[in-house]
């Protein structure tokens, strides 16, 4: 492997934040004296967030600061056009004065915004805080406010710590706003055994996350295996790679059903183009025009992608579970490289929260069934042995035939615990790890044309957030959220679970951190109040970043384990019911609506 490969691999470039020194405008003193300590305060916050924050590619975060301090409305004008010429996707407001809001303000509907106003006395911020977030919330334009607990004098460029983390959060999500509009999601093939979130309203990809959807025939990977419609020399490399590292795993089929030999080598050969083909229909490969396919070589611009597999294509041809799996990990035979969103069945919705997920965390992401609650008590009927420590109350099995990141296993290192890394930050050390902690598995036989699936269990220890976007009829998409960890069984009870599921694919065990109440009242109310079949699994307790940036897509969130302290949505989201968060949720998506209709 090589040094990781930093490179934006799609059209349009990466969004950047727009810092706004707003100041109060009048002359002949006032201003004046005002002039540095906001305009050092605005250099202070783009350089904190430049220096603590980068793209999901591995890019640097960019900030652009205003030009002059901003008192009235032509130099707001002035500084949108620069915003505009720039590229900027998100802007925050700072001031450590009063100044006049509805000359100042940031109007554009579609750029997430917020306001950190500063906690002082001399030339109250705060009240500006206070009197422009109340002209927003008038003209519908929701904006998060951002103030901190403590008094700071006049001129002090510090960011407090609480001030900090608001911005982080804010900023993060809004840069996966801006990063995803314009882009596209691709459907390779259509709906898999008659799951709904196959189904792809463009709606929703249209109005609440101003994407664009892209589609193609599963029969298209035929016609470029068959006509040899992809890079010959990196299909030679990428199989040779694929079968130093790629150990093959129990075949657990009858004798009867057992590929052979030869068979299996061709499905491996197979595996490997669709895992090229995929690739190339997402974000393109210039080496297909050199070949003569300019068409071919341009992709689809898609920043997530499905494939659909079963049945028509598994009946017939092998699986699709090494091109995802392999697709959606953080490396392969070209070296480490920003992983792919790649869904297994065209589950779209999965997608898109895997998406969202890869976005704040910069990480891979695990696509799983959410397929089984083990309660301690059919554990111990099964095994004869107790479930311990945080497994004690239960676990939820989740698994999937193979789209799981191989990061998933856990073998990558922060601070001496199991983690999943920013690609940028993952060694060749550890990304040998993962692929020696990883055994593929021939198909079983309910995938009658072979292929080979993951088979491996995440280490436990893993602070990790199982979250999800289903679509609802009358409501429209809603997101849950569920914050636990990743725990480890005893091998004994491990492989008797396993078993009963299916011992060829990827476990993890996973337990939410509850509540005591609602949905979170113990494991099995957490199974059984989840949406769907599919989840995505983020690394880290990044619930509150997804709340955060499901306001600004006017999503709304029905369940949640996140402290209360911890959530941050536009300061509006209170006049819809200050002691009812829930709902003020749901009211207040519903009346502002999506964020691109």
């Amino acid at each position: 492997m090589s040094t990781p490969m930093i490179v934006n691999r799609l059209e349009g470039a990466m969004p950047k934040i727009g810092i706004r020194p707003v100041i109060d405008g009048r002359r002949g003193g006032i201003r004046e004296s005002l002039e540095e300590p906001t305009m050092n305060l605005a250099l202070a916050c783009a350089r904190f967030l430049s220096d603590n924050l980068r793209h999901a590619n591995g890019l640097p975060v960019e900030c652009v600061v205003a030009d002059t301090t901003i008192g009235g409305v032509r130099e707001a004008a002035s500084t949108a056009e620069k915003f505009r010429r720039e590229g900027v996707g998100v802007t925050i407001t700072v001031t450590p004065s009063w100044c006049y809001p509805l000359e100042t303000i940031d109007t554009d509907p579609w750029m997430p915004k917020a306001i950190w106003g500063f906690n002082g006395t001399e030339r109250p911020g705060a009240v500006y805080l206070a009197a422009a977030l109340a002209a927003h919330n008038q003209k519908g334009l929701p904006t998060f406010s951002i103030y901190g607990r403590d008094v700071q004098d006049i001129g002090d460029d510090t960011i407090p710590e609480d001030v900090q983390g608001k911005l982080l959060n804010f900023a993060k999500a809004g840069l996966a706003v801006a990063t995803i509009r314009g882009k596209s999601y691709l459907s390779m093939g259509t709906v898999s055994m008659g799951i709904a979130g196959c189904i792809v309203d463009e709606g929703f990809f249209q109005n609440y996350l101003g994407m664009r959807n892209e589609y193609v025939d599963m029969t298209e990977f035929i016609r470029r295996m068959e006509r040899g419609i992809y890079d010959k020399e990196e299909y030679k490399r990428a199989l040779e790679w694929t079968k130093k590292h790629c150990k093959e795993g129990e075949d657990v089929n009858p004798p009867e059903r057992q590929r052979s030999a030869g068979q299996k080598a061709q499905d491996w050969e197979t595996v490997v183009k669709m895992a090229l083909i995929a690739r190339d229909l997402m974000v393109g490969n210039p080496k297909l025009a050199e070949m003569g396919y300019g068409e071919e070589a341009e992709g689809r611009n898609a920043i997530a992608a499905g494939f659909q597999g079963q049945r028509a294509w598994t009946d017939h041809l092998p699986t699709g579970d090494f091109m995802e799996a392999i697709l959606s990990s953080s490396f392969d035979w070209n070296g480490i490289r920003e992983p792919f969103m790649l869904a297994t069945e065209n589950d779209n919705l999965n997608a898109i929260t895997m998406l969202l997920g890869h976005q704040l965390t910069n990480a891979a992401q695990i696509f799983a069934d959410v397929r089984t609650y083990w309660s301690p008590e059919a554990v111990e009927r099964v095994t004869g042995k107790k479930l311990e420590g945080q497994a004690a109350g239960g676990v939820i099995h989740l698994i999937n035939s193979g789209p799981a990141s191989l990061d998933g296993t856990g073998q990558q290192s922060l601070n001496g615990q199991p983690a999943m890394k920013p690609f940028w930050e993952i060694s060749e050390e550890e990304a040998q790890k993962c692929l020696d902690a990883v055994a593929w598995c021939p198909a079983k036989d309910f995938f009658p044309s072979g292929g080979f699936s993951t088979d491996f269990t995440t280490r436990g220890g893993m602070p990790l957030t199982m979250a999800r976007i289903n679509l609802i009829h009358g409501i429209g998409p809603v997101l849950q959220i569920a914050e636990g960890y990743s725990v480890e069984l005893p091998e004994d009870v491990h492989d008797v679970l396993d078993r009963r599921s299916d011992p060829t694919w990827p476990t993890t065990w996973f337990v939410p951190r509850l509540t005591g109440s609602g949905a979170f009242k113990d494991v099995y109310s957490v199974m059984n109040h989840w949406g769907s079949n599919h989840c995505a699994v983020s690394y880290g307790h990044i619930g509150s970043q997804l709340i955060t940036l499901a306001s600004m897509l006017r999503i709304p969130v029905n369940m949640h384990n996140v402290p209360e302290e911890d959530i941050f949505r536009p300061s509006v989201w209170s006049a819809f019911g200050a002691d009812d968060a829930t709902g003020a949720d749901y009211r207040a998506c519903a009346a502002f609506g999506p964020l691109y209709k």
